[in-house]
């Protein structure tokens, strides 16, 4: 379960290279490098985040988390796949740390407010972290817990966030990869509560 593949659609060729970082989307991993999967909402600002951080090696979007499989954007906008959009992160864990991903995970978006994140409603931007090592699940488990304190002191509810081991991922569509590079006038609903999130030693 926690080392589940991500499963590959029918692509081009120049969908396996990452629009901005030039490494491959689709792997393979280099030797020590770790993945996560974090769902915020509309996954193309949310991606953007991720790839212009010092030691991301890699990002995708993709759908993740509900039941069916090899998904489309149209099927998981429908409410009834269960998938959320997510974003995949591959990262060098000797240039960046999973707490200081975490840090970035949970002041990017707001964590409280269940199938939604703005205006964008819908299962489908629920806020989730899918983790690939036991040690990660517990890691973002605790962080939950010490920024729940600081968004009830701001006068926030609970923080409604799923995180679970990696339930598998679909990619998306080649026009979502990396949208916000492609489309620099795109739609991004990403936004963070103005509450920062405590970090621990790793």
């Amino acid at each position: 379960m926690w080392n589940r593949n991500v499963a590959k659609k029918e692509m081009p060729s120049e969908a396996t290279k990452h629009f901005v970082l030039g490494t491959p989307i689709m792997g393979p991993l280099p030797e020590g490098f770790q993945q996560v999967q974090f769902g915020m909402g509309c996954f193309w600002g949310a991606e953007r985040i991720f790839w212009q951080l010092d030691g991301v090696w890699t990002t995708s979007v993709g759908y993740a988390g509900g039941a069916s499989e090899s998904p489309s954007y149209e099927d998981v906008c429908t409410g009834r796949t269960g998938h959320a959009e997510m974003i995949h992160v591959v990262y060098d864990p000797a240039r960046l740390s999973f707490v200081e991903l975490l840090k970035v995970f949970w002041e990017s978006h707001n964590p409280t407010q269940g199938d939604r994140q703005g205006n964008d409603r819908g299962s489908q931007y629920r806020s989730a972290i899918f983790c690939y090592e036991r040690e990660h699940s517990l890691m973002a488990q605790t962080s939950r817990d010490d920024y729940a304190a600081g968004l009830k002191a701001a006068g926030f509810g609970p923080i409604t966030t799923q995180i679970a081991p990696n339930p598998g991922y679909y990619y998306a569509e080649l026009y979502h990869q990396q949208y916000l590079a492609k489309n620099p006038d795109g739609y991004c609903g990403i936004g963070g509560t103005g509450v920062s999130c405590p970090m621990r030693p790793a």
